[in-house]
């Protein structure tokens, strides 16, 4: 997760993790990792031409995964970048941190 914080010429630098956010980077990227392996199958039943069924049921189930990973990685920008911005931001990074949120939201809302 990147900081709001820097400046506005887009040099953004990570904060320093706690342990609590060093666990929760290393759950996502342990999930990331399961979904990657999910898509190796996927392809594997394309190439072995599996029933279309199957296949567009684990398109789901990778689907329904990713959108756990949002959620959560969401939630953590939230309580750490976007609560920073606004707690030690100047205006404009509390404009700008604004924008995104509201971009998300759009974005997610589809």
């Amino acid at each position: 997760m990147k900081s709001a914080v820097n400046s506005a010429a887009g040099s953004q630098t990570p904060p320093t993790a706690s342990c609590e956010q060093r666990e929760e980077k290393a759950a996502l990227q342990r999930r990331l990792a399961r979904i990657e392996g999910q898509v190796r199958g996927i392809a594997r039943m394309v190439d072995e031409d599996r029933y279309c069924v199957d296949v567009l049921n684990q398109l789901a189930a990778v689907h329904q995964a990713l959108r756990r990973v949002s959620r959560q990685l969401l939630s953590r920008h939230m309580r750490t970048c976007v609560e920073r911005a606004f707690i030690h931001g100047d205006p404009e990074t509390k404009a700008r941190t604004s924008q995104e949120i509201a971009e998300l939201m759009f974005k997610y809302s589809r």
